[in-house]
């Protein structure tokens, strides 16, 4: 079928093999290798998606108690709670 996008060509031998014979055992009703070869794309990527998730999530946390660090040398806390405050 014509396309603009990009193909590939896989080979099911060497590493492949591999894992498709391990996704065939851990999907022992599906028969066809293709459909296992997607099944492990799906998987793998929810893995990354996983893994960028927290990445993001540590980065924020981090960022987060950076800026809790620094708010008292920016911020004259005892002004805040003082009725100087809202003169």
């Amino acid at each position: 079928m014509p396309t603009t996008r990009p193909r590939y060509t896989l080979t099911d031998a060497g590493e492949l093999a591999e894992m498709l014979d391990i996704a065939q055992r851990r999907w022992p009703d599906e028969p066809r290798r293709q459909n296992l070869l997607v099944r492990l794309a799906a998987l793998g990527c929810a893995q990354v998606e996983g893994e960028l998730t927290e990445r993001n999530q540590e980065t924020r946390r981090a960022r987060q108690s950076e800026a809790l660090e620094r708010f008292p040398r920016l911020v004259d806390v005892e002004a805040l709670l003082s009725d100087a405050a809202w003169r």
